[in-house]
This record gives C-alpha cells, structure tokens and sequence, in this order.
C-alpha cells in the first residue's frame, strides 16, 4: 500500500526547511522545522544541514520513519544533476547531486527543481487542482521561477524568468526584487508584469497562469492591473509549496 505520508525538504539559499506531509489533505502533518543554509552554500555543509534536518523529521514522525523523502533545490536538475546554482555556491554546478544526497541521507530520494515542486503542489493541492491544458507557474521572488504542467504532467526544468526581452534577461527587470530594489510602486511594476506576462502568453497559449512566491499575499495590489486573455490566480501553497510537491512527487 503506498504511503499516505511523505517528508518534504526545501532547499534554499537562505534556509532549509521540512515538514511531514498528509498526501490525502495537502495539509503539513508536522510543524514546519528550518534551519538556516550554511553560509556560502557549498554542498558538503549542505548535504550535512540537511541530514541533520532530516534526523529531526523522522524523529517526529516516530513509527512511521523512512517514509518517501523529496528534496527541491534551487537549480535546474537533469537526471539527478544540477546544472545551475541560485543563490548558492557555483560548486553544485554539474554536480551528481541526487546520489550524493542519497548517500548522505542514507535513503532512496526524488530531486527536482525548487518551482517545478512548488507547480506541482498547486496542480496536486491548491489553485489549479484539476485544470485542464497548459498551467504555468510562475514564482515572483529574487527571480522569476516557473512551471509548466500540462493535463498535470509536469514538464521540468522551464526556466522562464531567462526570457529574453527588449534586450533584458526579464528576472532583471519583473522579478519581486525589481521592484523592491528600484523602488517601484504596484503601477509601475505591473507594467513590467504586463509586458512579462504578454510575452509568455504569446508564446505558450496557456489556459491559467498561477503567481506564487511571497508577493503573492498582495495579490491585490497589482493582478488587477495585468490585462490578459489567460485567466490568472494566485497559487495558494505560498511558502510550504516546496515542501507540498517534493513530498508528493516523492511518494508517486
């Protein structure tokens, strides 16, 4: 019988963080336990953060120990690989980054990209559960992340915020940290969210573009100014979305 729990770990470059998740409800099974990454962010202290955090989750989950684990990582991941680093050190650059945490963790895991898990939970438990065609999520943080799911199959690794447009790569220019370091009101950036979101939509047609990342709790301060053919909606698993979809892909 599978499992009906999972533990799901979220990587990041400021904090690790993890939690038990009930796989019928979508709902945390456990406190949420963080812990912060190691400064620098080099693999082994990493790989040793998150082992020890590991140790506390299935501490808490007692006789139901070993279950599924899924890891998101910031980077893109091709057959256990990471072939780019956000926000942590270059050195995971082309690294077998899935065996080196299996063998830490001394445990089968599923890795996958920080976004594609976050899609993921929203497609399994939140705001586009059971939509139909082409959902793409974006997260609107220090970047752009996105995810591409069509008919619930996640297609990994899209990679959206690199979009080239009117000459910039368009995380420099739409991502939350935009804003916040040029100092833009809600107007002003929803413009560069106007000409963002316009663009993907004329290059994938999709049915519902879902916003997550921590701006989306002032959703409405800036989606009713986007004009858009593709219907839009807030994600929302903000925060534990990581944690939601690298449990749930763990214990398919």
């Amino acid at each position: 019988m599978a499992s009906t729990k999972a533990i799901g770990i979220d990587i990041g470059g400021t904090g690790i963080k993890g939690a038990v998740v009930d796989l019928e409800t979508g709902e945390l099974a456990s406190d949420r336990i963080k812990v912060p990454t190691p400064e620098g962010g080099e693999p082994d202290d990493i790989l040793e953060s998150t082992r020890e955090l590991l140790d506390r989750l299935d501490a808490v989950a007692g006789d139901e120990a070993k279950l599924p684990v899924g890891v998101c990582f910031p980077a893109i991941v091709k057959q256990g690989r990471t072939l780019s680093a956000a926000n942590v050190s270059k050195k995971w650059i082309g690294l077998d980054a899935e065996p080196r945490f299996e063998q830490i963790l001394e445990r089968d895991i599923h890795f996958v990209n920080d976004a594609d898990a976050a899609g993921y939970a929203e497609i399994r438990f939140g705001a586009a559960a059971g939509q139909q065609g082409l959902v793409i999520l974006t997260t609107l943080g220090t970047g752009i992340g996105s995810a591409l799911i069509f008919d619930g199959v996640l297609i990994p690794n899209s990679e959206l915020g690199h979009l080239e447009i009117d000459g910039h790569d368009a995380e420099s220019r739409a991502a939350y940290s935009a804003m916040e370091r040029e100092n833009l009101d809600w107007k002003h950036w929803a413009k560069r969210l106007q000409r963002y979101y316009s663009h993907v939509e004329f290059l994938f047609t999709p049915d519902l573009f879902v916003v997550g990342g921590g701006v989306s709790k002032h959703w409405d301060a800036f989606a009713p100014l986007l004009d858009l053919r593709t219907p839009i909606v807030p994600a929302r698993h903000r925060n534990n979305a990581g944690i939601l979809g690298a449990a749930a892909l763990a214990a398919r």
